[in-house]
């Protein structure tokens, strides 16, 4: 498989690093400093875009990769409120997107038994549920991607919480999801349910970039040959 990467800072050269340990080969690689390679002319080498790069930055280059007929697995995060608009773009040039606010398996895992535990959770109404976000200093949003898809399917099953906050508040209607940001951390996640009797809580500790990277390998590899929308859910089977 030949691979574009579409941002070439840490996470960018953790991909590389595994990609080729796979087998596949790395034909262009585009960073700040040399966006006048970012053609169709050298997108057309590659079977796959994998693209991890800026919130400021991740819709235009999706969209230039998909109008150049390139399937994207992207990892930036901040930019939903786009959305609908990348949605509709690749549906419009028949192309494809796999999305997903974090690549790794454990964490993909993680989603899905969190999920399960808001779900059982639900009728049990003495708990109070807060997320805890822990990551690198380099890191440009926050909440983290991650985070944001936590507390989401927090609030599929827990109706009391109506929306998340990034801050401690005296609502009960916010999810809380509190942030940190200290090196040399690559992320830790924390969803805690709290009561006057007892606490429930799941962690999912990162020790380095290798889970993220190796599972954006892993869906760059399902996505080739595809049209549509697609997230980690079909990749892993979940």
């Amino acid at each position: 498989m030949k691979i574009a990467l579409i941002g070439y800072g840490k996470m960018g050269k953790a991909i590389e690093e595994i990609a080729v340990a796979k087998g596949h080969e790395i034909v262009l690689k585009i960073d700040a400093y040399n966006l006048d390679e970012f053609t169709a002319e050298n997108l057309a080498k590659a079977d796959v875009a994998i693209e991890f790069t800026s919130p400021h930055s991740a819709v235009e280059n999706i969209k230039k990769c998909i109008s150049f007929g390139v399937p994207v697995v992207s990892g930036s995060t901040g930019w939903l409120k786009q959305w609908d608009e990348v949605k509709g773009f690749v549906e419009e040039h028949n192309g494809a997107l796999l999305y997903a606010s974090n690549y790794s398996i454990g964490v993909n895992i993680f989603f899905e038994l969190n999920r399960l535990l808001a779900k059982m959770m639900s009728a049990h109404t003495g708990y109070n549920v807060a997320l805890e976000e822990i990551h690198h200093t380099e890191k440009k949003d926050a909440p983290s991607g991650t985070a944001i898809t936590l507390a989401e399917g927090v609030m599929e099953f827990v109706k009391a919480k109506k929306q998340w906050v990034n801050h401690i508040s005296d609502n009960e209607d916010d999810l809380e999801i509190i942030s940190e940001r200290i090196d040399p951390a690559p992320g830790t996640h924390k969803i805690k349910y709290h009561s006057s009797i007892d606490d429930i809580e799941i962690i999912h500790t990162a020790h380095n970039r290798k889970g993220f990277a190796g599972g954006a390998v892993l869906a760059a590899e399902y996505i080739v040959g595809k049209r549509g929308i697609f997230s980690m859910k079909e990749v892993l089977g979940l």
